[in-house]
C-alpha cells in the first residue's frame, strides 16, 4: 500500500524580506511570504493574473541560509509540509493559521 504523507512543493517568488527570530537557546526561525502567480482565462476570454500567497518558515541551518541569501523578489523552490496552529491575537480572539514548514529550498534564477 502506498503511504500518502503531508508533503508540499511550491515554486514562487519571495514576496517579503526574511524576518529572523533568534531565541535564547540560539535557535533561529526565518519567516516570509511566498507568492505564486498563475494566469487564468475569464469567461469573456481575457487572461487574468492571480497571485496566491503562502506563509512559510524554516528552522536552523535553513533559517541561516535564508538570512544570508534570501530577499524579496528572489525565485525559490521549496519542499516541506503544512503546519496548522492556533493562537490568540492581541485583541484576544482565537485565530487559526496554516503555514508551510520548509524542509528543503532551492534558489532559482
Amino acid at each position: 500500500m502506498i503511504t500518502v504523507k503531508n508533503n508540499i512543493t511550491l515554486i514562487g517568488k519571495m514576496g517579503s524580506d526574511v524576518r529572523i527570530t533568534t531565541f535564547e537557546s540560539g535557535a533561529k526561525v526565518a519567516r516570509f511570504e511566498l507568492a505564486q502567480n498563475k494566469n487564468i482565462r475569464t469567461n469573456s476570454g481575457r487572461t487574468k493574473n492571480l497571485t496566491e500567497w503562502h506563509k512559510v518558515f524554516a528552522w536552523g541551518n535553513l533559517a541561516q541560509l535564508l538570512e544570508e541569501f534570501g530577499g524579496k523578489g528572489k525565485s525559490v523552490a521549496i519542499a516541506g509540509w503544512l503546519v496548522n496552529r492556533t493562537y490568540v491575537s492581541q485583541e484576544g480572539k482565537v485565530r487559526k493559521i496554516t503555514e508551510i514548514e520548509i524542509r528543503q529550498i532551492l534558489g532559482l534564477t
